[in-house]
């Protein structure tokens, strides 16, 4: 990788991070046979590693999302969220529960790409969006910011292990509603797609999962730090709870 001039190839360096990062995901394909026990191994195996490389301000996990008003999104197979400022993440019964505020992507897994596939991750992603997110101002050490951040577009994407990204399947993601609109997919052994600039760029087949994960890193980065939650709306969630009760 080092050069006699001391220059390292920075293409081989990240090909050599896609290979551990493969190689996490490929043992239990090998192993298991039975089709939930296999998709469920799947989807914790895109779950450690992204939890093995995402920089630690961020956590993956299967949850589901819910908001101050009660609301809750379909279970999706991997939230990545907030780890720094959420101030509550919520588990009972062996089910995350997660603050719409908190949530950076929402990913669903699959072993094929294909239309159907990406119907139902386009519905899982109209399931948070429909939620309501609120902001609060922010008080620093210099000060207070008045003017609440606005809530953010939620990134979505389908992972899967194998399926070409064909015109057809291109057509089906352009046409795709605010709502239900997928930025990403990686399909391992073939391609991964990020939409860019009005159009959904390719890697090389060679580079698919590297490319998911750089241009996921990239995004992250460009989304920044989430919105402070309004506790103030879930307390009053909680006040209406109790007199429902009484």
């Amino acid at each position: 990788m080092v050069s006699a001039k001391g220059k390292v190839n920075i293409r081989d360096i990240f090909l050599g991070l896609q290979s551990q990062m493969r190689a996490r995901l490929s043992l239990n394909r090998k192993i298991l046979t039975h089709p939930v026990a296999k998709g469920d191994a799947t989807e914790l195996e895109w779950i450690d590693m992204l939890s093995a490389y995402l920089p630690s301000r961020y956590r993956a996990d299967k949850a589901f999302v819910i908001d101050c008003e009660g609301s809750i999104s379909d279970q999706i197979d991997i939230v990545i969220y907030d780890r720094h400022y959420s101030p509550f993440i919520l588990k009972q019964n062996g089910a995350t529960y997660i603050p719409a505020e908190s949530v950076y992507v929402i990913i669903e897994v699959k072993p094929i790409l294909n239309k159907a596939h990406l119907a139902y991750a386009s519905r899982k992603a109209a399931s948070v969006r429909k939620l309501k997110r609120t902001t609060a101002p922010i008080v620093h050490a210099g000060g207070k910011i008045d003017n609440p951040k606005k809530p953010f577009d939620i990134l979505a994407g389908i992972l899967t292990i194998n399926g070409e990204l064909s015109d057809k399947l291109k057509s089906v993601l352009t046409k795709l509603p605010p709502s239900k609109f997928l930025h990403f997919g990686c399909s391992l052994d073939h391609v991964s797609f990020w939409f860019k600039e009005g159009a959904y760029e390719l890697s090389a087949r060679d580079e698919a999962l590297i490319h998911f994960f750089l241009n996921l890193l990239d995004q992250l980065q460009q989304l920044g730090t989430v919105p402070a939650i309004d506790l103030k709306a879930y307390v009053q969630a909680l006040k209406k709870g109790k007199r429902r009760r009484s």
